[in-house]
Protein backbone atom coordinates (compact mmCIF):
# COMPACT_ATOMS: atom_id res chain seq x y z
CA UNK A 1 0.00 0.00 0.00
CA UNK A 2 2.81 2.42 0.91
CA UNK A 3 4.66 1.81 -2.36
CA UNK A 4 1.45 2.10 -4.40
CA UNK A 5 0.59 5.42 -2.77
CA UNK A 6 4.10 6.77 -3.30
CA UNK A 7 4.00 5.76 -6.96
CA UNK A 8 0.65 7.47 -7.40
CA UNK A 9 1.81 10.71 -5.80
CA UNK A 10 5.05 10.74 -7.77
CA UNK A 11 3.06 10.28 -10.99
CA UNK A 12 0.59 13.05 -10.20
CA UNK A 13 3.00 15.60 -8.69
CA UNK A 14 6.51 16.87 -9.18
CA UNK A 15 7.75 15.79 -5.74
CA UNK A 16 10.75 16.31 -3.49
CA UNK A 17 11.79 14.18 -0.53
CA UNK A 18 13.31 16.10 2.37
CA UNK A 19 14.85 14.97 5.64
CA UNK A 20 14.07 17.09 8.71
CA UNK A 21 16.02 16.59 11.93
CA UNK A 22 13.47 17.30 14.64
CA UNK A 23 14.36 16.80 18.28
CA UNK A 24 17.29 14.60 17.28
CA UNK A 25 15.09 12.38 15.12
CA UNK A 26 15.12 12.28 11.31
CA UNK A 27 11.74 12.54 9.60
CA UNK A 28 11.56 11.90 5.86
CA UNK A 29 8.81 13.92 4.17
CA UNK A 30 7.64 13.62 0.59
CA UNK A 31 5.84 16.73 -0.66
CA UNK A 32 5.18 18.68 -3.86
CA UNK A 33 8.34 20.43 -5.00
CA UNK A 34 6.75 23.81 -5.68
CA UNK A 35 3.50 24.97 -4.08
CA UNK A 36 3.06 27.63 -6.77
CA UNK A 37 2.59 24.86 -9.34
CA UNK A 38 -0.56 23.78 -7.49
CA UNK A 39 -2.35 27.14 -7.68
CA UNK A 40 -5.52 26.98 -9.75
CA UNK A 41 -7.78 29.84 -10.78
CA UNK A 42 -10.86 27.77 -9.97
CA UNK A 43 -9.80 27.24 -6.35
CA UNK A 44 -8.90 30.91 -5.89
CA UNK A 45 -12.16 32.16 -7.39
CA UNK A 46 -14.14 29.76 -5.23
CA UNK A 47 -12.76 30.89 -1.85
CA UNK A 48 -9.34 32.51 -2.40
CA UNK A 49 -7.79 29.16 -1.64
CA UNK A 50 -3.99 28.85 -2.02
CA UNK A 51 -1.98 25.63 -1.55
CA UNK A 52 0.02 26.65 1.52
CA UNK A 53 -0.16 23.02 2.64
CA UNK A 54 2.56 21.94 0.22
CA UNK A 55 5.35 23.84 2.01
CA UNK A 56 6.94 22.86 5.33
CA UNK A 57 6.77 25.98 7.49
CA UNK A 58 9.05 26.80 10.44
CA UNK A 59 6.05 26.74 12.79
CA UNK A 60 5.38 23.12 11.79
CA UNK A 61 8.96 22.17 12.59
CA UNK A 62 8.84 23.81 16.01
CA UNK A 63 5.46 22.28 16.81
CA UNK A 64 6.73 18.86 15.71
CA UNK A 65 9.68 19.35 18.06
CA UNK A 66 7.28 20.11 20.91
CA UNK A 67 5.20 17.03 20.10
CA UNK A 68 8.24 14.75 20.19
CA UNK A 69 8.78 15.93 23.77
CA UNK A 70 5.24 14.94 24.77
CA UNK A 71 3.95 11.56 25.90
CA UNK A 72 0.80 10.82 23.95
CA UNK A 73 -0.19 7.74 25.90
CA UNK A 74 -2.99 6.99 23.45
CA UNK A 75 -4.67 10.36 23.95
CA UNK A 76 -6.77 11.57 21.02
CA UNK A 77 -5.37 14.40 18.90
CA UNK A 78 -6.77 16.28 15.92
CA UNK A 79 -4.66 18.48 13.68
CA UNK A 80 -6.27 21.41 11.88
CA UNK A 81 -4.41 21.81 8.60
CA UNK A 82 -2.02 18.86 8.46
CA UNK A 83 -0.28 19.81 5.20
CA UNK A 84 2.21 17.14 4.19
CA UNK A 85 2.09 15.56 7.63
CA UNK A 86 5.22 16.61 9.54
CA UNK A 87 3.36 17.28 12.81
CA UNK A 88 1.14 14.25 12.34
CA UNK A 89 4.28 12.11 12.09
CA UNK A 90 5.66 13.60 15.31
CA UNK A 91 2.35 13.15 17.12
CA UNK A 92 2.06 9.52 16.04
CA UNK A 93 5.64 8.79 17.10
CA UNK A 94 4.85 10.29 20.51
CA UNK A 95 1.97 7.89 20.99
CA UNK A 96 -1.09 10.02 20.23
CA UNK A 97 -4.15 8.62 18.48
CA UNK A 98 -4.07 11.06 15.55
CA UNK A 99 -6.75 12.37 13.22
CA UNK A 100 -5.10 14.61 10.61
CA UNK A 101 -7.40 16.99 8.76
CA UNK A 102 -7.01 19.44 5.91
CA UNK A 103 -9.08 21.38 3.40
CA UNK A 104 -7.07 19.83 0.55
CA UNK A 105 -7.62 16.15 -0.18
CA UNK A 106 -4.13 15.92 -1.74
CA UNK A 107 -2.61 16.97 1.60
CA UNK A 108 -4.32 14.00 3.24
CA UNK A 109 -2.69 11.59 0.77
CA UNK A 110 0.79 12.96 1.46
CA UNK A 111 0.11 12.79 5.20
CA UNK A 112 -1.01 9.19 4.90
CA UNK A 113 2.18 8.25 3.08
CA UNK A 114 4.53 10.21 5.33
CA UNK A 115 3.06 8.80 8.53
CA UNK A 116 3.37 5.29 7.11
CA UNK A 117 7.05 5.94 6.35
CA UNK A 118 7.98 7.66 9.61
CA UNK A 119 5.67 6.14 12.20
CA UNK A 120 5.19 2.70 10.68
CA UNK A 121 1.43 3.12 10.27
CA UNK A 122 -0.92 5.65 8.71
CA UNK A 123 -2.89 8.02 10.89
CA UNK A 124 -6.57 8.57 10.26
CA UNK A 125 -7.28 11.45 7.87
CA UNK A 126 -10.36 13.47 6.99
CA UNK A 127 -11.32 16.45 4.86
CA UNK A 128 -12.47 19.25 7.17
CA UNK A 129 -13.61 22.79 6.39
CA UNK A 130 -13.09 25.05 9.43
CA UNK A 131 -16.19 27.04 8.56
CA UNK A 132 -18.38 23.93 8.79
CA UNK A 133 -16.96 21.45 11.31
CA UNK A 134 -18.66 18.06 10.79
CA UNK A 135 -21.07 17.25 13.59
CA UNK A 136 -19.81 13.67 13.91
CA UNK A 137 -16.16 14.49 14.58
CA UNK A 138 -16.49 14.24 18.35
CA UNK A 139 -14.00 15.86 20.74
CA UNK A 140 -10.28 15.39 21.33
CA UNK A 141 -7.80 15.59 24.17
CA UNK A 142 -5.48 17.76 22.06
CA UNK A 143 -6.26 20.13 19.18
CA UNK A 144 -3.25 21.05 17.06
CA UNK A 145 -2.49 23.75 14.48
CA UNK A 146 0.66 25.39 13.08
CA UNK A 147 0.77 28.88 11.51
CA UNK A 148 -2.90 29.13 10.56
CA UNK A 149 -3.57 32.85 11.21
CA UNK A 150 -2.51 34.04 7.76
CA UNK A 151 -5.96 35.21 6.60
CA UNK A 152 -8.17 37.75 8.43
CA UNK A 153 -11.13 35.37 8.51
CA UNK A 154 -9.22 32.50 10.11
CA UNK A 155 -8.97 33.61 13.79
CA UNK A 156 -12.74 33.23 14.30
CA UNK A 157 -12.83 29.94 12.39
CA UNK A 158 -9.92 28.40 14.31
CA UNK A 159 -11.15 29.61 17.70
CA UNK A 160 -14.57 28.18 16.89
CA UNK A 161 -13.03 24.88 15.82
CA UNK A 162 -11.01 24.62 19.04
CA UNK A 163 -14.09 25.39 21.13
CA UNK A 164 -16.07 22.75 19.27
CA UNK A 165 -13.40 20.01 19.17
CA UNK A 166 -11.51 20.32 22.46
CA UNK A 167 -12.69 17.82 25.06
CA UNK A 168 -13.42 18.85 28.62
CA UNK A 169 -10.07 18.87 30.37
CA UNK A 170 -8.23 18.90 27.05
CA UNK A 171 -6.00 21.56 25.54
CA UNK A 172 -4.86 22.99 22.22
CA UNK A 173 -1.31 23.57 20.99
CA UNK A 174 -1.08 26.40 18.46
CA UNK A 175 2.25 27.43 16.90
CA UNK A 176 2.47 30.95 15.51
CA UNK A 177 5.39 33.03 14.13
CA UNK A 178 3.76 36.38 14.99
CA UNK A 179 1.10 36.69 12.31
CA UNK A 180 -0.71 40.01 12.29
CA UNK A 181 -4.07 38.29 12.84
CA UNK A 182 -3.00 36.48 16.02
CA UNK A 183 -4.30 39.20 18.40
CA UNK A 184 -7.71 38.74 16.78
CA UNK A 185 -7.44 35.04 17.57
CA UNK A 186 -6.86 35.84 21.25
CA UNK A 187 -9.97 38.01 21.25
CA UNK A 188 -12.01 35.28 19.56
CA UNK A 189 -10.80 32.74 22.12
CA UNK A 190 -11.72 34.94 25.07
CA UNK A 191 -15.28 35.31 23.81
CA UNK A 192 -15.51 31.50 23.89
CA UNK A 193 -14.07 31.04 27.37
CA UNK A 194 -10.64 29.91 26.17
CA UNK A 195 -7.35 31.21 27.51
CA UNK A 196 -3.62 30.94 26.94
CA UNK A 197 -2.39 28.80 29.82
CA UNK A 198 1.26 28.74 28.77
CA UNK A 199 3.52 29.80 25.91
CA UNK A 200 6.83 28.42 24.78
CA UNK A 201 9.10 30.50 22.51
CA UNK A 202 11.37 28.48 20.21
CA UNK A 203 14.09 29.87 17.96
CA UNK A 204 14.12 28.72 14.35
CA UNK A 205 17.28 29.25 12.29
CA UNK A 206 17.95 28.02 8.77
CA UNK A 207 20.49 29.93 6.72
CA UNK A 208 19.44 33.56 6.69
CA UNK A 209 15.97 32.77 8.06
CA UNK A 210 15.56 33.47 11.76
CA UNK A 211 12.18 33.37 13.50
CA UNK A 212 10.82 33.04 16.98
CA UNK A 213 7.97 30.56 16.92
CA UNK A 214 5.67 30.59 19.93
CA UNK A 215 3.78 27.44 20.87
CA UNK A 216 0.67 28.40 22.86
CA UNK A 217 -1.10 25.96 25.17
CA UNK A 218 -4.81 26.84 25.27
CA UNK A 219 -7.28 25.65 27.88
CA UNK A 220 -10.80 26.49 28.99
CA UNK A 221 -11.45 28.99 31.75
CA UNK A 222 -12.01 27.19 35.04
CA UNK A 223 -15.59 27.53 36.18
Amino acid sequence: MKDELRSRLEREFDTIEEVFTIGGRELVILRPRNADDLITEADYVKDERLPYWADIWPSSMMLAERLLEEKGGGRSLIELGCGSGLCACAAALSGFDVLATDYYDDALLFTELNTRVNAGLPVRTRHVDWSAIPTDLGTFDVVLAADVMYEPRYPAMVAGAIDRLMAQGGHALIADPGRIAFPDFITEMETRGLLIADKDGREFRSGEIQQTITVYRIERHAR
